[in-house]
């Protein structure tokens, strides 16, 4: 399934780093900024989220929130958050339940991995419908953070 701009935003309920649930609905009347990434500590998923995490105040100061999405374990995340100084959090989507719900999943990857997060980003705003949508085929290419930022001003 491939979302569009207008859909609504499948929900959602993960374990963060923290090891706290985390929904949707926890970002109601905020936008939202969902990044999905393949893997923890690989050198495009770490400069994907460091970009986030420098321009965190621009979000914040947009009345958005940002958060990342991998299938990595809570416990990974967790490492690689502190890791990297990440002031979002990091969500498991270690069933794989969610990046297949927003169309950013493999089912082969490389080094013969199975269910791995694709690259993708997408804007959710106050409402909860996708108002920015970006699955990256090419895990090597980065989002368009140009367009997210527009997004969030729109």
């Amino acid at each position: 399934m491939t979302l569009q701009i207008g859909n609504q935003a499948p929900d959602f309920k993960l374990f963060s780093s923290d090891l706290k649930e985390v929904s949707l609905s926890d970002y109601k009347g905020r936008k939202l900024v969902v990044h999905f990434f393949p893997m923890a500590f690989t050198g495009v998923c770490t400069a994907q989220l460091c970009t986030m995490r420098d321009s965190f105040g621009y979000y914040e100061g947009m009345n958005a929130d940002v958060v990342g999405i991998s299938v990595d374990s809570p416990f990974t995340l967790a490492k690689f958050k502190e890791e990297q100084a990440y002031q979002f959090p990091l969500l498991s989507d270690f069933n794989k339940e969610i990046s297949k719900a927003y169309g950013a999943f493999y089912e082969d990857f490389v080094f013969n991995l199975k269910g791995v997060s694709k690259r993708a980003a997408f804007v959710i705003d106050e409402a909860g419908k996708i108002i920015h949508a970006e699955v990256l085929e090419d895990a090597g290419n980065m989002p368009d953070f140009d367009a997210i930022k527009k997004a969030i001003e729109a």
